[in-house]
């Protein structure tokens, strides 16, 4: 059975029977029929669909909101933000697809030449509980833009999350059967890959699944695009501004109680600042109020499974004895529900498990490092490149040092963060390929070449 179950209590919301491969059969023959005859659109047809579908969004946004919070736990004024950016990024594509697939006209031999975008017809989406609306519809915006059909396999902790998913596309007026939601098994996703109904695959998970549906696809000679784990340095440099810099950094690691691949995780801060800075951010993460999702001023819920939990401060514990100092948290709580304390670990290096390790949960590593030289080199020593922060008022040395640091994005004096006018993904184990951005709508696009001869 695929269960929906409450992160904060136990109790159990909802349950489904998986969906019969008779029933997958249909749902698959429903999608690639209703892409054929979608594709065949003018994208300026196709681009009405994404305004209503922020429309509904935001008219639901109270609903929608209150589903995250129950099935994945996420404080309910993160999961209306979580909604609104989902609306958002609709409005975004609807304005900018038809340029960014426009047709591109290149000088060559022929009377005529010109790169166009193609649909590649229906991509299936595995995804995530963490974002379980904005991962979709990340992904989902420009990809219907683009002439692609839908097909959603999301995390089974959210399945009730994945049903309003399609409810929003629906209601927005999408043709029937143009974007579904299974509920299945894992084990059912290879037999989807391979179906030749399906013409490409996007995952958003951890780097081990990732692997597996890589190989899956690459078997089949089929389109991915992975974005997959991450442990994001947060580079704090001498001349930074301190408390600025702190303050950011709580936001980055404990946002989603530090539950997201892009979550700042190792904060590698230059001596010379080292003590104001951990001052100044423990205090901060000290202050976060841990408790009922559904309350507005609820900083940190639950986390979204027990073996997360677990997970996490079995990480903590192995950091701890290896030599790192416990500054704050650390210790599971009693009572119901997946909480964890906002958690803090000074003097953290490598060979331990906070720094070597995705630390997937509310829990911040600090290294202390002698210069910037330093500071890059252990930026660098992971085997993930998602996402990095740099903190210095000196632009110029800013500037340099973004293109030695190896990550998809790095953001100076800032959090990072997504962005639909931006491009998003990784390096390493963190991925390979695009969302978001005119880089994120062409992923799932074939990029033609049409050259025309004089006429006879």
């Amino acid at each position: 059975m695929i269960v929906s179950t409450d992160p904060a209590t136990g109790t159990e919301l909802a349950r489904y029977a998986p969906q019969s491969a008779e029933e997958v059969d249909g749902i698959l023959d429903a999608v690639a029929g209703a892409q054929a005859a979608w594709r065949r659109r003018d994208i300026t047809d196709r681009v009405p669909l994404l305004r209503e579908m922020a429309r509904v969004l935001r008219e639901g946004k109270d609903h929608y909101a209150a589903l995250i919070t129950a099935e994945m736990g996420k404080p309910v004024t993160e999961a209306r933000a979580e909604i609104e950016k989902c609306a958002t990024t609709c409005d975004y594509y609807a304005e900018h697809a038809p340029a960014q697939l426009a047709d591109r006209p290149v000088a060559s031999n022929a009377a005529e030449s010109a790169v166009v975008h193609d649909p590649l017809g229906v991509v299936l989406a595995v995804m995530p509980w963490n974002y379980p609306f904005w991962q979709f519809f990340r992904f989902a915006a420009p990809a219907l833009a683009a002439g692609n059909g839908t097909l959603l396999k999301h995390a089974n902790n959210v399945p009730q999350c994945a049903l309003a998913v399609e409810e929003v596309v629906r209601k927005a007026g999408a043709p029937e059967g143009l974007c579904r939601t299974l509920l299945i098994e894992v084990d059912q996703v290879a037999g989807l890959i391979a179906d030749p109904r399906v013409a490409a695959v996007t995952l958003t998970g951890s780097t081990e699944v990732g692997a597996i549906v890589a190989a899956q696809a690459a078997a089949v000679l089929k389109k991915q695009v992975l974005e997959l784990g991450g442990s994001d340095p947060f580079i704090v440099l001498a001349d930074a501004d301190i408390a600025t810099a702190a303050a950011t950094a709580v936001k980055a690691r404990y946002t989603n109680a530090g539950q997201s691949c892009v979550n700042a995780k190792r904060f590698i801060v230059q001596e010379a600042v080292a003590d104001d800075f951990v001052a100044a951010f423990t205090a901060a993460a000290a202050r976060l109020k841990v408790g009922d999702p559904t309350e507005p001023d609820t900083a940190i819920g639950p986390m979204a499974r027990a073996n997360l939990r677990d997970t996490l401060h079995d990480q903590v514990r192995r950091t701890v004895d290896a030599g790192a100092v416990l500054v704050l948290g650390g210790e599971v709580p009693d009572g119901p529900g997946c909480y964890y304390p906002p958690t803090v670990l000074d003097h953290v290096r490598p060979g331990m498990a906070a720094f070597d390790e995705e630390t997937f949960g509310p829990v911040a590593a600090v290294t202390r490092i002698a210069d910037a030289d330093e500071a890059v080199a252990l930026a660098n020593r992971t085997e993930y490149g998602l996402g990095a922060a740099l903190w210095t008022t000196d632009l110029d040395r800013a500037r340099r040092l973004t293109r030695v640091i190896d990550a998809g994005a790095v953001f100076v004096n800032g959090m990072v963060a997504s962005d639909p006018r931006l491009p998003f993904g990784g390096i390493k184990k963190s991925g390979y390929g695009r969302e978001l951005g005119a880089e994120g709508i062409r992923e799932f696009t074939n990029t033609k070449t049409v050259w025309i001869g004089p006429a006879a």
